[in-house]
């Protein structure tokens, strides 16, 4: 099947991430299958699929812990894998532990340390990772005392240390109560405004609507779907929740605008704001009660399974 791709990207500056028919084998089992896909600069960017469609092995190949079996692509201009690709990436895995006696301001000399940060910078660099996500007043904390929003700030800081220019993120609000989803997602926002890439591994897809520009969805180690949220979820509908219409007015109505119903609600897809008065009026006019009106766009989780369930 191929992949449906929406939309462009086009600028003279290369793109945050540029992969090109990427496979990877382990032994006779496929991992990717041709995954291609451009991340442009300074965006979120929304990787999803289901369990075992390839997301962690391409991660891997991004991140240049493993290498590709075929295909290729760059990081920020530079050869995928390569040192200098490496040193342009933070990231946060899915699951981490730092160690609970030490403090957050040890953690992140730990890793300015492994990150090859001279010393010298590292009175700058650790305080302005502790202040972007919201941990200035803890540098003197302990993990041990953190609770789980903060040590997940803290990963966050970790992965932001030396100024990145993209970051990947593997699920950082999986684990996070309501709360601290709106954290991360207010860091999100900042990261995005200094014109950080922000590459997002999510299950939740509700998140990934609120914060991506941009999004790719993979199944069977391949791009199904690429582009806007707004491209992804494709015409705009009209939910219409109403009562009192028999069969055969129901079936006129039908004639008319084509509609689904999902037990509770009329959906119209492909109209127009203009024309939902008139759609409204038709139904009363044929006797209907009108409950609700919920114009909008067909929500990602509901286009992510018709994507993926097709295959």
């Amino acid at each position: 099947m191929a992949s449906l791709v929406v939309g462009s990207v086009s600028g003279s500056v290369s793109p945050a991430i540029e992969v090109t028919d990427l496979g990877k084998r382990y032994g006779r089992k496929l991992a990717l299958d041709g995954l291609s896909m451009t991340v442009p600069r300074g965006q979120v960017f929304g990787f999803l699929g289901p369990n075992g469609a390839g997301k962690t092995t391409a991660i891997r190949l991004l991140l240049g812990l493993s290498r590709p079996t075929s295909g290729g692509g760059t990081i920020l201009g530079h050869p995928l894998g390569s040192l200098a690709a490496r040193r342009s990436i933070g990231y946060l895995p899915e699951l981490f532990r730092y160690q609970g006696w030490l403090r957050a301001r040890e953690v992140l000399q730990l890793h300015c340390e492994l990150a090859g940060i001279a010393r010298p910078r590292w009175a700058a660099v650790i305080p302005q990772a502790l202040a972007t996500v919201g941990l200035a007043s803890r540098a003197e904390g302990r993990v041990a005392t953190f609770s789980k929003g903060m040590q997940q700030r803290l990963g966050l800081a970790v992965a932001l240390l030396g100024e990145p220019q993209l970051v990947l993120l593997d699920e950082p609000t999986s684990a996070l109560d309501p709360v601290g989803r709106h954290d991360v997602r207010e860091i999100l926002h900042r990261l995005r405004e200094r014109g950080v890439t922000v590459f997002l591994n999510s299950h939740l897809l509700s998140e990934v609507e609120q914060v991506c520009d941009r999004a790719a969805i993979v199944d069977h180690g391949r791009v199904v779907a690429e582009g806007s949220l707004a491209e992804l979820l494709g015409r705009p509908r009209v939910r219409i929740q109403c009562s009192g219409l028999e069969a055969e007015q129901l079936r006129r109505l039908a004639e008319r605008a084509p509609f689904s119903t999902d037990g509770q609600w009329l959906i119209f897809s492909g109209l127009g704001d203009a024309d939902v008065p008139s759609l409204v009026q038709a139904i009363v006019t044929a006797g209907g009660q009108i409950h609700a009106v919920d114009p909008g766009q067909q929500p990602l989780e509901e286009r992510f399974l018709e994507l993926v369930g097709s295959r």
